[in-house]
């Protein structure tokens, strides 16, 4: 239930002048700037601010669905893809190794590069 109720109709209040009707506009528009204004502040505050907690993945022992459920854009059929390619090329030694992979690009990279771990076997 809204913080206020309307007890009267236009019957009952009887707005016979301009000026009765731009005062209660200005009412309704007072309060419903009370019912705004905390949701506005926020915004206008910008983004709160959010601890995201990354986990990191060892591109050279993760098997396929770890890598997948890890990286963002990368599902199934490409972390198989990352898998084959690592065992038939041997462990990544940079993240730019990753851009030999099919269907792998520079944007997919760019966004999982704080994600992915090399380290040596």
């Amino acid at each position: 239930m809204p913080p206020f109720e309307i007890l009267m109709t236009d019957k009952d209040i009887g707005m016979k002048t301009l000026t009765d009707i731009r005062a209660l506009s200005l009412i309704t528009f007072c309060l419903l700037g009370t019912l705004l204004l905390p949701s506005l502040s926020t915004a206008a505050e910008g983004p709160q601010q959010t601890t995201e907690q990354v986990m990191q993945l060892d591109i050279n022992t993760a098997d396929a669905a770890t890598i997948a459920a890890a990286l963002t854009g990368i599902g199934p059929a490409k972390a198989k893809e990352i898998v084959a390619y690592r065992e038939m090329f041997g462990s990544f030694r940079a993240l730019e190794e990753l851009l030999a992979v099919p269907g792998i690009g520079a944007a997919t990279l760019e966004k999982n590069s704080g994600r992915i771990l090399i380290t040596d076997d």
